[in-house]
């Protein structure tokens, strides 16, 4: 009987301590990199480039990150921002610091793109990833190039702090960028060849 009594008040404390803890759900993205682009060797490139919006392609367009450092129930992170819009926003961005012309219309070439994976899984640190599907199209519309930029960023922080999942998902966009911009090819068609 004292088992039970016992067993049925620490599930009460658990479930009260659990419904202190605010989530964070609807939170709005938030640009906050830590870390630079990579360039690497890149030829100088000539073609104006437009970026489509992308899209966001994940089966749960809201969840953008978990706290699993308890057992049991992981605590979710979620928004309900334009993911999609977030990532394109700040890739055109990153490339326009990079030296890169990017033109809001009638560009030389379009960067269209679908986000595969957008997200942190926080255990002991927070680890983010991001997965963009990339297709670069010419004025008339011929795919010149297509392929996937991924990227991810490795960080400690404080346990379940909005601040650490806007970094590291800000830092996942950065390496994703530099690996697009690695790509021979991709150099090729943002050179005009």
């Amino acid at each position: 009987m004292r088992y039970r009594i016992l067993v049925s008040l620490l599930a009460v404390t658990i479930g009260v301590a659990y419904a202190k803890t605010k989530l964070l759900e609807d939170v709005p993205l938030q640009w906050k990199p830590t870390s630079a682009l990579t360039l690497g060797a890149m030829e100088t490139p000539q073609a104006a480039i437009q970026f489509d919006t992308f899209t966001d392609q994940r089966s749960n367009p809201q969840a953008i990150g978990e706290n699993r450092e308890d057992e049991g129930k992981p605590k979710p992170v979620t928004t309900k921002d334009d993911v999609g819009a977030f990532v394109s926003t700040h890739m055109r961005e990153l490339l326009s610091k990079a030296g890169l012309t990017t033109v809001d219309a009638n560009g030389t070439v379009t960067i269209k793109g679908e986000v595969k994976q957008f997200f942190v899984t926080e255990t002991n640190t927070y680890q983010a990833q991001v997965i963009v599907h990339l297709t670069v199209v010419g004025k008339n519309g011929a795919k010149l190039w297509s392929g996937l930029a991924s990227g991810e960023a490795n960080r400690f922080g404080r346990s379940y702090k909005l601040e650490n999942y806007h970094e590291a998902l800000s830092d996942a966009i950065v390496d994703a960028t530099s690996s697009m911009l690695k790509s021979a090819e991709l150099q090729k068609v943002l050179a005009g060849h």
